[in-house]
């Protein structure tokens, strides 16, 4: 198969069982250099004292601002059909969706 083939064929994407499983994130720390984004996905529990990182992304800052466009165009798609998404309202210190001090049963 020639490049031009595969062009016209689209991008195959291979995904193996270990990864379509996903990690659940609930906490992003997003950081950058001149050249990179570093998008750090972390699991916040509450009553533990650390966020444990699940994934590290590194783009370029050009597929980095694709990556916004993209979640905003899903985003909007989503809350057509679903409804706004709310965001409750946080103390302006307070980095984790939720309480993280504090543990609840």
């Amino acid at each position: 198969m020639n490049e031009k083939d595969n062009n016209q064929q689209g991008l195959q994407i291979e995904l193996t069982p270990d990864v379509a499983q996903g990690e659940y994130a609930n906490f992003a720390i997003i950081t950058h250099s001149s050249s990179d984004f570093v998008i750090d996905f972390a699991r916040v529990l509450p009553g533990l004292p650390k966020a444990q990182v699940k994934s590290r992304i590194l783009l370029a800052p050009e597929h980095a601002k694709r990556l916004m466009l993209a979640l905003q165009e899903n985003i909007g798609r989503y809350e057509r059909i679903y409804g706004t998404i709310k965001i409750p309202k946080q103390d302006p210190g307070m980095i984790a969706p939720f309480n993280a001090t504090k543990g609840e049963a």
